[in-house]
């Protein structure tokens, strides 16, 4: 059982240490956007997107923050009901939080993609940092689909 909490841990604190790395790192995901030559927006707008770049660079901003902090509450509320959760309970908050935390980092992973090609270049890529995001949304949603299974024994 020690085993099995630990590897659920190490999981969770992979996927936040991913979550981190991603959101903190001044690599292509942000580097790019505000240090090369870009297309702007109103170069040639295509008739869905009324937002400016830097609306859209916010957005990915912010929903990358928030996967990191519902993903470091999950951690918390995870060792709060590790001692105090009755026998056989489950660790539904826990879990929800967590895979709130995995709908986030997937949803600024989306957002970067779709409006990508309006920001940058064809001469650039992505960056490690948007792989890493791409890396840490399974992780997350795997350790959140754990932690709704797991069952506290004695």
């Amino acid at each position: 059982m020690l085993l099995l909490l630990l590897g659920i841990i190490f999981l969770h604190l992979a996927a936040l240490v991913l979550l981190f790395v991603s959101t903190i790192v001044s690599s292509n995901i942000y580097y790019t956007l505000t240090h090369h030559h870009y297309r702007s927006v109103t170069d040639s707008p295509p008739p869905l997107f009324f937002f400016s770049l830097a609306e859209w660079i916010q957005a990915v901003q912010a929903v990358m923050i928030l996967s990191i902090i519902f993903s470091c509450l999950s951690l918390f509320l995870f060792f709060c009901q590790l001692f105090t959760l009755q026998k056989g309970g489950r660790f539904f908050l826990t879990g929800t939080f967590q895979i709130l935390a995995s709908l986030f980092v997937m949803s600024g992973a989306i957002i970067y993609t779709v409006m990508s090609p309006e920001w940058v270049l064809g001469t650039y890529s992505f960056g490690y940092s948007y792989i890493l995001a791409w890396v840490a949304f399974p992780l997350a949603l795997i350790s959140g689909l754990i932690y709704v299974i797991l069952r506290k024994r004695e």
